[in-house]
């Protein structure tokens, strides 16, 4: 029978016209079933609980308050009758007769326990106890109502026999699956994964076969943080067992198994009462709750909330318990927990319907592809065209040296080799002029902002053109060297003295071996320049991601053969000190350094483009011509940046550092909040970034950080977070002035002037400053990538408030004429009416870098922001669910979230980036929004797709335009 249909104990009012006394005996049993299937129905669970306590069973549905609304919302008992599997061992042991009466009816009895409303509570058979003063051993009294017991041959048998029927009914129908309360993130009931787990279970175990308490969280997908909240469950599951030891065996592993994956709500709820409930007397105390928040917070890294937790603690106290009993009922808890997986439910029901009535009409592949191709070169045109041109050049520079040098005496000694290697050579040429081109900050940034060339040019892939240029220089070097090493200069050596007789007046005397070629200029000048620029396209190539080592190293540390192993040891030691090292030479220093050995291959290419074998008119010889102008440029540049390093050191004005206190070592480390003066040239807009020289760090380095402050603000501000030995450095500097007294501060400031100072070069483009072009926005920043987009919110908030101004000076009368031009001038740069921030980040303490910000956007309506934890685990994991309350219970009553301390209620795990995409579609139908990212490249490629799918679909009537931030 569907559970759904067995909802609770009301539809039994229905069934007393037929069966006024319903004796639950096994014939009984279906016949219930059969009468409530139509009016609703009672729990499997309940019936199984209230069944226990013998066989027959009378209940006296005259007496039970099911018509009093203030029993529950919808006229429903509130009253959840539930016992623990400990109880129910419990009563097994218990001699009970089968003539037995067990009687529970009428009122509650004096004294006992009422609920908020007045009404009966709910009875959650904790604590089984005689009753007070009662001489009969056959009276049990539970929470104040008596049931009559009698000794029975047969109570045990029944018990069990009744437990297998109701297994057998409820499996005719699949229970619906409830995400509430999940004590494992993935719930796979597959066979693989029940083999993977019983693999697990053989490699944690002990050498007697049984698994101990400390392991059990490791044995069930828990990581290491939640090792408190898994023995606290593993505590718990023994308890309703009767299990004393710390270990248990493979069939135990699989119950608790089975029992915490139950796809039924109830049965996870209960496991979660026991755990918080220690005691098991229905009622929860402060340090219980204490307790449990403690542990909660530790599973979810939230080192904030376990400091405060005794505060916390008293919060929930006082909203659960108003009378100050000092204590909460167990039923009051249960009632917030199913409340809130009601609205889980609606809610997912709620996105289903929406999606499905979303939902595309199938295409057939040809069309598809047309509208995928047709969207694409909507979306990427001003790339497109550039790549076009760039390559048709190429192609076109490479024939006509082809058919140059084909109708040329050359040709018949050295074949299309040598039209190969010289249409390469001319390409090369071009590429090499035009590499300089895209890394001309300045002249870009001069270009984005001074003039209208953004428009058919898209200067946001400056560096993704520098990398393919990088490519098809790889390619040309392949080309011209292969054709000359293993082509030109064979035929030359072993030419016969008449077919070498041309070639005479090019190449000298005949060479006799490949060292002929390779002493002459030509031959080592080209030799220098592919080693120095194989190193740097090397080091640039790896700087794009992390080495890590071999997952089979991993996978071995799970073997104790290979744990106990001291060869083992070592070699491990060794193959992590040796990535190590690659990873500090994959590092900015060397990537930078390396870099910078281009000023080396062009002199080289200069020389080796001079000294031609087949060319030897100069005006014929057109390297040279290539490369004046781009290096002259480049060279500009330079000067430029050059200058600007020897200006005055800006001024600082506030330091902030935020420790690194995660104790996590795979979490990066603290942040330096940078406050200096704001030079009176230095003109910026919201979403550009600048380059910060700390010469008490490096005397050399240059690194680019986003500009946090916004254009109205009289100061400039950067945060830097310690992600290399340049961050690392420049942290533990100012952290260390930072824990400075202020006496100290003084001294070193007047007296001896040894306050690092910076400088600055800037400001740069990039694509966060084009959001103005949009009415909408959606900006997205994962961890410190939320740099750029705290400006932009910032330059929102102020453009706000100036146009608040202005409007109050309109109504005095005040300035007239001067705010009639500033609102021109803003209404042609300011387009923005509603943003959309979302901020990702995995620690608690990140919060804190922008927490003025935040309080203050959230006044404001245009600005919706959206933080998320993704150290807490998702909402209705039951790790999280206590966070979950508390945050609830604090945000209702004092207006701060209590993981980001900020008036902006947090969100837990990761967000379900389509859900946010088809929610801001809803809003603005027939818009063009422009999407900001700064973060990770995973979350880069999910959003950018999810930008074009939305854009494609026609149902929908909208544009996603996707902007990467780059440096």
């Amino acid at each position: 029978m569907p559970e759904e249909h067995l909802k609770d104990i009301h539809s039994l009012k229905h069934v007393h016209s037929y069966i006024p006394i319903v004796k639950w005996s096994f014939d009984a049993l279906h016949k219930v079933f059969t009468l409530i299937q139509v009016n609703g129905g009672i729990k499997v669970l309940d019936l199984v609980q209230l069944m226990v306590l013998d066989d027959p069973f009378v209940f006296d549905l005259d007496k039970l308050p099911l018509d009093n609304p203030d029993n529950g919302s919808d006229g429903r008992v509130e009253a959840k009758w539930v016992k623990t599997r400990a109880q129910i061992d419990w009563m097994q042991t218990q001699n009970m007769g089968s003539d037995d009466v067990h009687v529970i009816s009428g009122p509650h009895s004096e004294g006992g326990p009422l609920n908020k409303r007045g009404g009966w509570t709910s009875v959650r058979l904790n604590v089984m106890e005689r009753a007070p003063g009662g001489s009969n051993d056959n009276v049990v009294t539970i929470d104040g109502h008596q049931a009559v017991n009698r000794e029975s041959k047969n109570g045990l048998s029944k018990i069990r026999q009744v437990s297998k029927t109701l297994k057998y009914l409820s499996a005719f129908s699949k229970q619906p699956a409830t995400h509430g309360l999940k004590f494992v993130s993935k719930n796979d009931t597959s066979p693989s994964a029940r083999k993977a787990l019983d693999k697990r279970f053989d490699e944690l175990k002990n050498t007697d076969g049984l698994l101990p308490r400390s392991r059990f969280g490791e044995c069930i997908g828990m990581n290491k943080d939640s090792k408190a909240f898994a023995e606290d469950l593993f505590n718990s599951l023994c308890q309703r067992r009767n299990i004393t030891s710390d270990s248990i065996n493979k069939q135990q592993f699989n119950e608790f198994w089975d029992e915490i994956t139950n796809q039924n709500f109830d049965s996870r709820l209960q496991i979660f009462l026991d755990m918080v409930d220690e005691d098991k007397d229905g009622r929860i105390t402060e340090d219980e709750v204490t307790e449990m928040i403690k542990v909660s917070a530790s599973a979810n890294k939230l080192s904030n909330i376990t400091i405060h937790a005794r505060k916390y603690a008293a919060l929930i106290m006082e909203e659960l318990d108003p009378q100050q009993h000092g204590y909460i009922m167990i039923d009051k808890l249960e009632n917030l927990l199913r409340d809130a997986e009601k609205h889980k439910k609606r809610e997912e029901q709620q996105r289903k319907a929406e999606s499905s009535k979303q939902q595309q009409s199938t295409q057939s592949v040809i069309r598809k592809r047309h509208e995928d191709l047709k969207y694409f070169l909507h979306d990427n045109w001003r790339r497109c065209w550039v790549i076009i041109l760039w390559t048709g050049i190429m192609v076109g520079l490479f024939i006509w040296k082809y058919i140059q040098y084909k109708n040329r005496a050359v040709y018949d000694v050295l074949g299309a080799c040598v039209c190969i290697a010289k249409g390469a050579a001319e390409t090369l040429k071009l590429n090499m002029a035009i590499m300089l081109l895209p890394v001309c900050r300045n002249t870009i940034t001069w270009l984005r902002n001074k003039t209208k060339l953004g428009v058919i040019v898209s200067f946001d892939d400056n560096i993704s053109f520098h990398q393919m240029i990088a490519v098809a220089i790889a390619i040309g070097v392949g080309l011209h060297a292969i054709s000359h090493l293993a082509c030109d200069f064979p035929r030359l050596i072993h030419a016969t003295e008449e077919e070498y007789r041309p070639m005479q007046h090019f190449f000298g005397d005949q060479a006799k071996n490949y060292w002929h070629f390779v002493k002459e200029v030509e031959g080592y000048t080209g030799i220098i320049m592919v080693v120095l620029m194989t190193i740097a396209f090397t080091f640039a190539w790896l700087r794009q991601g992390k080495l890590r080592p071999p997952s089979f190293v991993k996978k071995l540390t799970k073997y104790d053969a290979f744990k106990n192993s001291k060869l083992y040891g070592a070699f491990v030691t060794k193959l992590t000190g040796c990535y190590a090292i690659l990873n500090n030479l994959t590092g900015f220093n060397v990537f930078w350094y390396t870099h910078h050995l281009f000023i080396i291959v062009y002199a080289m290419l200069i020389v080796h483009g001079i000294k031609l074998y087949l060319t030897k008119e100069w005006y014929k010889k057109t390297t040279w011509m290539y490369l004046v102008v781009p290096i002259m440029l480049y060279a500009c540049e330079r000067l430029i940046r050059s200058f600007r390093s020897r200006s005055d050191p800006a001024r600082i004005l506030k330091v902030t550092a935020y420790p690194a206190t995660s104790p996590y070592p795979r979490y990066p480390g603290g942040v330096l909040a940078l406050r200096v003066t704001k030079p009176k040239n230095f003109k910026y807009k919201s979403g550009e970034y600048m380059f910060v020289k700390c010469a008490a760090v490096s005397p050399f380095e240059w690194h680019p950080f986003s500009i946090t402050s916004a254009p109205g603000d009289d100061y400039l501000s950067v945060h830097i977070r310690a992600l290399g030995d340049w961050t690392e450095k420049i942290n533990k500097i100012y952290s260390d002035i930072c824990m400075c007294t202020y006496i100290h501060k003084l001294i070193l400031h007047i007296l001896f002037d040894s306050i690092p100072k910076v400088k600055i070069d800037g400001p740069y483009g990039a694509p966060a400053q084009d959001y103005k072009n949009y009415e909408v926005v959606l900006l997205v920043g994962l961890g410190i990538g939320a740099t750029p987009m705290i400006s932009i919110v910032k330059d929102i908030v102020n453009n706000i408030k100036s146009n608040k101004e202005k409007d109050n000076s309109l109504e005095d009368g005040v300035t007239l004429q001067k705010n009639r031009m500033s609102s021109k001038t803003s209404a042609n740069d300011f387009k923005t009416k509603q943003a959309y921030l979302y901020w990702v980040t995995k620690e608690q303490e990140s919060f804190d870098w922008f927490e003025d910000v935040m309080n203050e956007v959230a006044g404001y309506g245009v600005i919706e922001v959206h933080n998320y934890c993704t150290s807490v685990y998702e909402e209705g994991d039951a790790r999280s669910a206590l966070i979950t309350m508390l945050q609830a219970i604090n945000h209702a009553k004092n207006g701060v979230d209590v993981v980001s301390g900020t008036r902006v209620k947090t969100h837990f795990a990761r967000p379900n980036w389509s859900n946010v995409y088809d929610r801001i579609a809803a809003n603005h139908r027939g818009s063009e929004i422009g999407v900001f990212y700064c973060g990770t490249p995973v979350a880069m490629k999910e959003l950018k797709k999810l930008a074009t799918d939305f854009s494609q679909d026609t149902s929908k009537s909208i544009k996603f335009v996707f902007h990467k931030e780059n440096f």
